[in-house]
């Protein structure tokens, strides 16, 4: 059960902490105003992060606890889930530094599930240094749709530019052999029920971009816009759901096309974020979509060539700080509905 839309705890996963990560999180919570929206908790070491304020020198003000019972409204939270002191090199890729980052989003993860923090956002990790033996996966996504209910969908989010993906981290090469009509379907309806229950859009309507270049022109370059996508798309139509193409992608964006949608489906990465990230300008946020719980995290990586140096843009963070406590608000309003539908008088 969700609790009212107030005093909403954002449990923060670290990331990487010689990346911009801690930068961005110590300055969107510099604006007192966001202490007043939602109660921080960063899983980290208050000792270390108070190492990093000083660097930045950063003003605000952090609060130790060693349990998440002790967390208090209007202050920034900083759970101790280590004691030991991390040898820092900002800048630099390091396997032991990737631990930590593993250990702070691994325990961030429990809380949310556990429902000891309301919503999740990540700060960015570098996908290298995170292997080990007991975590094995290529990024948060992978891992969240392991630990929690659903079926995760990667939607980028800037205001009312939202893109999903059919195929996510594959090789291109392989793209085509994953679009099958059962991955298609799911795909949809997820992003469907995202946009109805997360962002409270009662009809969606979604754009499904085509796999090859002018959808495959009749099947001269390529048949499987023709064969796969285009029936796949007829059926779901066909059962209420306003879901429109396959749509050549290379002019539709550049049209301003995608602004006639709720949603933008591409069928593979970088059809997706190459338009998304070049529109957002920096303030696109990364929602995992179709899962019981809500995680956000911003649009960019490590940036270790500007790591320590104060100059990190903050804004993707706190837009999706923004976006996890809108989606929480939603959801909490679409369970109100859905639990007690309009009645309507018969007429007499």
């Amino acid at each position: 059960m969700m609790k009212k839309a107030e005093n909403i705890i954002v449990g923060i996963s670290i990331g990487d902490l010689n990346g911009i990560g801690s930068e961005v999180v110590l300055k969107t919570f510099e604006d007192s105003r966001m202490l007043e929206l939602c109660t921080p908790v960063i899983f980290a070491n208050v000792k270390i992060m108070s190492f990093i304020k000083k660097n930045l020198d950063s003003t605000v003000a952090l609060h130790g606890i060693d349990k998440l019972d002790q967390i208090l409204p209007g202050k920034i939270n900083v759970l101790n889930l280590w004691r030991e002191g991390v040898d820092l090199n900002l800048g630099v890729n390091d396997d032991k530094v990737g631990e930590y980052a593993v250990k702070s989003f691994v325990a961030a993860t429990k809380a949310l599930k556990e429902g000891l923090v309301d919503v999740l956002v990540t700060a960015p990790i570098n996908k290298y240094n995170i292997q080990s033996d007991s975590f094995k996966f290529p990024g948060h996504t992978d891992y969240l749709n392991q630990e929690l209910e659903g079926n995760a969908l990667m939607l980028m989010v800037q205001d009312n530019l939202r893109v999903g993906l059919l195929t996510d981290h594959i090789p291109i090469s392989e793209v085509a052999s994953h679009l099958t009509e059962e991955l298609i379907k799911q795909k949809i309806e997820t992003v469907r029920q995202s946009l109805i229950q997360d962002f409270s859009i009662n009809k969606p309507k979604i754009a499904v971009l085509g796999l090859n270049p002018h959808c495959g022109d009749g099947g001269v370059i390529g048949k499987e816009d023709d064969a796969v996508l285009k029936p796949v798309l007829k059926k779901i139509f066909e059962k209420g759901t306003l879901v429109f193409g396959p749509f050549a992608a290379d002019g539709f964006f550049g049209s301003g096309q995608y602004a006639n949608y709720d949603a933008v489906i591409a069928a593979y990465h970088d059809q997706g974020l190459i338009p998304f990230k070049t529109l957002s300008f920096g303030n696109g946020v990364n929602f995992t979509a179709g899962l019981n719980k809500i995680r956000t995290s911003p649009d960019h990586g490590t940036a270790y060539d500007i790591a320590g140096k104060g100059i990190a843009d903050y804004n993707s963070f706190k837009e999706a700080v923004y976006l996890a406590l809108d989606v929480y608000r939603s959801r909490i309003q679409y369970a109100e509905i859905s639990q007690k539908p309009l009645k309507i008088k018969e007429k007499q």
